[in-house]
């Protein structure tokens, strides 16, 4: 599909519109992340490189206070790989829409690819078969949710060292977070693992370089498979 088609398409303004609701908790998550990335010890050519090529916020948030303590590179790319090893069930889940797109376009979405344009684009086509307006809608979900993140994550990380301590943006990113976090809980499982990985980061709280992280993902995902395997059980029978 050509990209004026797309953008010209209804079901990108309807992807938009959808993703614009989220859109000021992705604001002020980019914010706070740019923020830290600065205030953590990153320079500013190097924060605005994490930005546009990691893009990945949890991951990025999650590493920062790694690399603050001089954490070995093993645990930072660990760390980053378990925080983001859920797209891999979203890549699983998408290849019933996108695999018979190119690989070009294949790679394009994983990069645009995110938690709410997930759950979005998953309540508005929850049967696993293509159809033509899923790609605009998409896009107009990635778009509006790009925006969203970067701009306000360069204003964070160009005007860091403006930005005081006291004005709280950490509870705000909290804030923002726990908004995306609740758009995902739709199932017993995804409410057990959410409340398995919360108890365990409080109970492994004390582990050096932030490992409770670690011991916190292990262990949602655990619960998670375990629920769903009953539940494929149950329904079985």
């Amino acid at each position: 599909m050509a990209l004026t088609d797309t953008l010209t398409h209804p079901a990108y303004r309807l992807g938009v519109r959808d993703m614009a609701s989220a859109g000021v908790g992705m604001a002020a998550w980019g914010l706070v992340t740019g923020v830290a990335m600065v205030k953590g010890g990153l320079s500013v050519p190097l924060a605005l490189a994490v930005s546009f090529l990691v893009y990945a916020g949890s991951a990025q948030l999650a590493v920062l206070p790694l690399l603050a303590v001089g954490a070995p590179l093993w645990v930072v790319w660990l760390t980053a790989i378990c925080v983001n090893l859920r797209f891999v069930i979203f890549s699983n889940l998408w290849r019933s829409y996108f695999a018979h797109l190119p690989l070009r376009q294949r790679l394009t979405i994983g990069y645009f690819s995110g938690d709410v344009i997930f759950v979005a684009f998953m309540k508005r086509y929850p049967e696993q078969r293509p159809l033509p307006e899923q790609l605009p809608y998409f896009w107009g979900a990635a778009c509006t949710n790009w925006v969203a993140w970067q701009v306000p994550s360069v204003v964070g990380i160009l005007l860091a060292n403006e930005v005081p301590l006291s004005w709280g943006l950490g509870f705000a990113g909290v804030l923002a977070l726990l908004g995306v976090l609740f758009s995902m809980l739709h199932d017993r499982a995804t409410w057990l693992a959410t409340g398995v990985a919360a108890t365990a980061a409080v109970a492994a709280f004390a582990l050096p370089l932030k490992l409770n992280i670690l011991v916190a993902i292990a262990a949602a995902v655990a619960a998670g498979l375990t629920a769903e395997a009953l539940q494929r059980h149950q329904e079985s029978d």
